[in-house]
């Protein structure tokens, strides 16, 4: 069998692998190929997560308007029909803050949008 003389690079390989996998469970943090496993795995998480994320909080968005639009005595789905209506751009992320932290504001808001559909409903 030839001599291979890498030792430098292969080390520094490893090492990077291990320091990934650190905070893993017993062989999973020490042991070269089942950290390269866990390392390898837990990066297709990250990956795929990342997008997931996205939808999650979108999600999580559309259920605060929902709730706060319910509260003030209108659909969700009229809502955002209103509120495309009316020309008032305003994205989910926005709309779901303002009706956490500032419900008379999202009251406005939804008033104006009713407002926009009784004109709609007249014509």
């Amino acid at each position: 069998m030839p001599r291979v003389k890498n030792s430098v690079a292969t080390r520094r390989r490893r090492k990077k692998v291990l320091k990934l996998a650190k905070g893993a469970y017993a062989g999973r943090s020490k042991l070269f190929k089942s950290a390269k496993e866990t390392v390898l795995r837990g990066m297709n998480y990250s990956y795929r997560d990342r997008r997931v994320k996205k939808r999650e909080f979108r999600g999580l968005w559309i259920a605060r308007i929902n709730a706060a639009v319910r509260a003030n005595g209108l659909k969700y789905s009229e809502f955002m029909h209103g509120l495309k209506q009316i020309g008032l751009e305003i994205d989910r992320k926005v709309l779901a803050d303002v009706a956490a932290n500032d419900p008379a504001g999202f009251t406005a808001i939804v008033d104006r949008v009713r407002g926009g559909l009784g004109q709609a409903a007249a014509q």
